[in-house]
Order: C-alpha cells, then sequence, then structure tokens
C-alpha cells in the first residue's frame, strides 16, 4: 500500500536545519520567502465549480437506426434495448442464430453533444449519428427533444443539430485552440456507456496528433478518461470553455487507458459555421494529388532537405492544372504559410476560401518559383471525380518484356489489364511484370501489377523509354531514379529506387 506523505510535514525539519546553520555561523535568523518558477501553477483543490458552470450545456445524444437482423433460438427482448444489442452478439458469436427471414428492429447508440446556442444548437460527432433516422438530445433535467440535423461532416467527425426548445438553454462558447499548451489541465464532460453525466479531468498530453484517420488530422490528446458514450462530447479548459470535441480513444480493450483525442476548436468552428449557413461544407482545393518527401526522394529532386508536399499527380479539371502545376513540383509555401510535410497542405488549402487567387510556393529543377492559382471547391471536385470514366488504351507491344532496377516490363495492353485489374483511369505506361525479391524495388515495394508512369518526371509508355531514361540518368551520375508508379486502383506515388 502506498504512503502519502504531506509536503507540510518536510518543510519543518529543511526550517529547523537552516535555523540551526545560522546561528551556528553566528548570522542573524532572517529567512526569505520560497522563490515559485513564473511558469508553476498549482493543481485546483475542486473542479466542482467548473462542473457545475458547464455541465448544463452538456447532452446525451440519443440516435435511432432502422436495421435488419436475424434470430433464431434464444431469449427475446424489447427491440432496441441493450439486452436485444447484447444477445444478437452472444449468439452471432456461437453460430447459434436461426435461418428465418430478416426481421427490422430499432438499434440505438448513444453518445455526447453540447449546446453552443441558447435558441437551441447542439454540437456532436458525425459518427453518433451518421446513419440514424432519428435522433433525440437528453438534457441533465431529463427533457428529451427532437433534433432536426442541419448537417454534418466525416472528414473532421462534426455534426450540427438544431432542437427547438421552451425557453433558453445553458449554452457554452468555443476557445482558440491554439492557445491550448501541453500540461494544461482539462476537463472532459459526457456520457460514457450511457451512464450520464460523468465529467473526467485530466491534462493536454500532446497538440497535433496524426491517427491517420482522415486527411485533416491534428488533435488534442489528453490523459482525462475518455470512453465509449463520450464522443461528441465538449473538452473544457479551466474557464470553462470548449477547447474540442472528444472524438476517439486509443484502447486494446475499449475502455480508457489515459489516451483520447479531441477534434480541436479551431478545426471545427469553421465547419460548423458552414454547416449552419448552408447545411454542407465548402473547401478550398487545389486539385492534386500529393505524398510526403522524404531523405532519398530530397536528393532525387535537389531539395537539400526533406521537406513540402511533393505532386504526385494533378487533376485534368482541376484549378492547379491551368495554374501550371505538374507532377514532381513540391510546394513548399501555400498562401504565406509554409508546408513543412505533406499532412500540413489539405489542411492550409480546405480553410482557404473558394475562389481566392493563392500564390504557392514550389521547387521545380532544384529551385524555387511562385504559382499563382484561382482556388475551386473541393466538394465539386469529388463529384467530378465520381462521375469521371476513363479511356481505354489499345494494346501495343505488350509482349515485348525487358527488365532494369530488378524489374521486368511490358507495355500497358488490354490483356495485363485484365489481368492485373488495372482501372481505366491509368492511361499508359508501362507495368511491372516481376520483381527481384533481393532487389532495391522489392525493399521499396514495388510489385507486379503496379504501372510505372513517370521516370524523373519523363513519361515511359514502353520498356524502351525506361532503358533510355535510366541510361541518361547513369550518363548523369545519378545515384536514384525517381518512379511515378500507380497502383491497379489508379492511386499513383513517387518512389525513389538505387540505379545499379
Amino acid at each position: 500500500m502506498s504512503k502519502v506523505v504531506s509536503t507540510r510535514r518536510l518543510t519543518r525539519p529543511v526550517a529547523a536545519a537552516g535555523l540551526a546553520l545560522a546561528l551556528a555561523l553566528g548570522g542573524a535568523a532572517t529567512f526569505a520567502p520560497p522563490v515559485t518558477p513564473a511558469f508553476a501553477r498549482g493543481a485546483p483543490d475542486s473542479f466542482a465549480d467548473l462542473a457545475a458552470q458547464v455541465s448544463g450545456a452538456v447532452v446525451n445524444i440519443s440516435a435511432t437506426q432502422t436495421v435488419e437482423t436475424k434470430r433464431g433460438g434464444g431469449p427475446q427482448f424489447q427491440p432496441g434495448t441493450p439486452f436485444d444489442d447484447l444477445f444478437e452478439e452472444f449468439f452471432k458469436r456461437r453460430g447459434q442464430q436461426g435461418q428465418e427471414a430478416p426481421r427490422q428492429r430499432r438499434s440505438n447508440s448513444l453518445g455526447s453533444g453540447f449546446v453552443i446556442d441558447a435558441s437551441g444548437i447542439v454540437i456532436t460527432n458525425n459518427h453518433v449519428i451518421a446513419d440514424a433516422n432519428e435522433v433525440f438530445v437528453i438534457f441533465t433535467n431529463g427533457q428529451k427533444l427532437k433534433a432536426e440535423v442541419l448537417g454534418k461532416d466525416a472528414k473532421v467527425d462534426v455534426a450540427v443539430l438544431r432542437v427547438k426548445p421552451d425557453k433558453p438553454l445553458a449554452a457554452v462558447k468555443f476557445a482558440d485552440s491554439d492557445k491550448a499548451r501541453v500540461g494544461d489541465w482539462v476537463l472532459a464532460v459526457g456520457n460514457p456507456f450511457g451512464l450520464g453525466g460523468s465529467v473526467t479531468a485530466g491534462i493536454v498530453s500532446a497538440r497535433n496528433r496524426n491517427i491517420d484517420s482522415g486527411p485533416y488530422d491534428n488533435y488534442i490528446q489528453t490523459d482525462a478518461a475518455i470512453n465509449k458514450g463520450n464522443s461528441g462530447g465538449p473538452l473544457f479548459n479551466m474557464d470553462g470553455d470548449v477547447i474540442g470535441i472528444n472524438t476517439a480513444i486509443l484502447s486494446p480493450s475499449g475502455g480508457s487507458i489515459g489516451i483520447g483525442f479531441a477534434t480541436p476548436a479551431n478545426t471545427v468552428v469553421p465547419i460548423i459555421e458552414q454547416l449552419q449557413k448552408f447545411g454542407e461544407t465548402r473547401r478550398g482545393w487545389l486539385g492534386v494529388r500529393i505524398q510526403n518527401v522524404d531523405d532519398s526522394i530530397a536528393e532525387s529532386l535537389g531539395l537539400g532537405k526533406a521537406r513540402g508536399a511533393l505532386i504526385a499527380g494533378v487533376d485534368d479539371k482541376g484549378p492547379a492544372k491551368p495554374a501550371g502545376f505538374k507532377a514532381g513540383d513540391v510546394i513548399v509555401k501555400f498562401d504565406g504559410k509554409t508546408v513543412d510535410q505533406s499532412r500540413d497542405l489539405p489542411k492550409i488549402v480546405a480553410g482557404t476560401p473558394i475562389g481566392k487567387d493563392v500564390d504557392v510556393v514550389i521547387v521545380r529543377d532544384g529551385k524555387e518559383q511562385t504559382k499563382s492559382v484561382k482556388l475551386g471547391r473541393l466538394e465539386d471536385g469529388e463529384k467530378q471525380a465520381k462521375s469521371e470514366t476513363g479511356r481505354r488504351d489499345s494494346d501495343t507491344n505488350e509482349n515485348a518484356v525487358k527488365s532494369a532496377l530488378g524489374m521486368d516490363f511490358a507495355t500497358l495492353g488490354d490483356s495485363l489489364r485484365a489481368k492485373y485489374q488495372i482501372k481505366d483511369s491509368v492511361k499508359s505506361g508501362v507495368v511491372i511484370t516481376r520483381v527481384d525479391p533481393s532487389s532495391n524495388a522489392a525493399e521499396k515495394r514495388l510489385q507486379a501489377g503496379e504501372v510505372i508512369v513517370e521516370i524523373n518526371q519523363k513519361a515511359v509508355s514502353n520498356p524502351s523509354d525506361v532503358q533510355d531514361v535510366l541510361k541518361g540518368l547513369k550518363k548523369d551520375g545519378k545515384k536514384s531514379a525517381l518512379l511515378l508508379v500507380a497502383n491497379a486502383a489508379g492511386e499513383v506515388r513517387f518512389v525513389p529506387v538505387t540505379i545499379d
């Protein structure tokens, strides 16, 4: 059993020792007050006042979805109850479900939310209400109101609801989340496991966390206990303002292990404003596909050091195409903001107004230059991409296989498209038909069925082109070749491969 030692008990022997030493040296018995560092802040004696201040604005979210299930033998419970879900899973795991026709039932999910406008505007996570047929907001006094979904966004996982109360509601406001520092105290309030009205405290453990959940990841990490059901609830600073929306946890067990993530207020506030005003998001769009720059790519492109976002492809109908952007360009600054790594660029572009003329600094052929582009709307680009269909190149000399860089190549044609299920969006290039398992290409995870579109920004359409480009690189003393590679789905990336 651990022993708790009071700091008050420890100060007395120290003071007595100081007095004895002063008297022994013939000095006056005077003492300077202890010096407290300017940055030190004591822990609050209690979070009770803060919890009482904000809890009235925190709500439970009940989302109901109609689903089809099959049920064989076993106990029957009222549809939508916790027992219904529990036994559904129990019998599913043991293979005891019957073969009777599917039946419809109402599946309930519970989450958290908070009021930001006394007239009835409520915020939660998109995943809490995403496929719901009905959404209800339940307040601390037990009042239950049906909610209208004004808008939702899966990319930052936020949804805006509206209820119509009889009188103004308790509300909270957002803070500037950029001012939150690692080590600051925070308070999470929500509805874990459907218990309702739970308060947990902790600190900001880290900022700008990327957990690969979406294109705009920059989570606030906290050790305040966050569990299932806390999703959509607020993370408060000590002033009682919201610095983030509790969204995810890292946990092998499903319960809190002290690693929770909240979407920062500064990320969600512009999206909330768009959803309230338009019912949808309106993000800036450049029209490029990007990847990160590692040391090998930086050396191949003459960047000096790894930095920026490498353009792996340019959308034919996007804003970047007429502005003169090319695959192989590295974006190092966008609208005056430095792009240190590729994950920075989507957040900067998305937050830039549609139609704005933006100066973009790129590195091409080892030199910086500035391009000007008028931003489009991301959502328009996504709709366009879904509706487009590619064209298929004719089968041309695909059996002329040649080897280089530890790989065998053949010209892209109909039979190889069918063999490797290569989409029509991959219009030309050379198909990798074999990779030497001991080669550098294998180390870089290149594999048969992928298509090399360019080498050092030079298009290749048959195996002879590959050998010609490599011959030129060797003549110039290059140690590696930068391949633009497309997979069967048409997704492209740059891969540096050592020249033998």
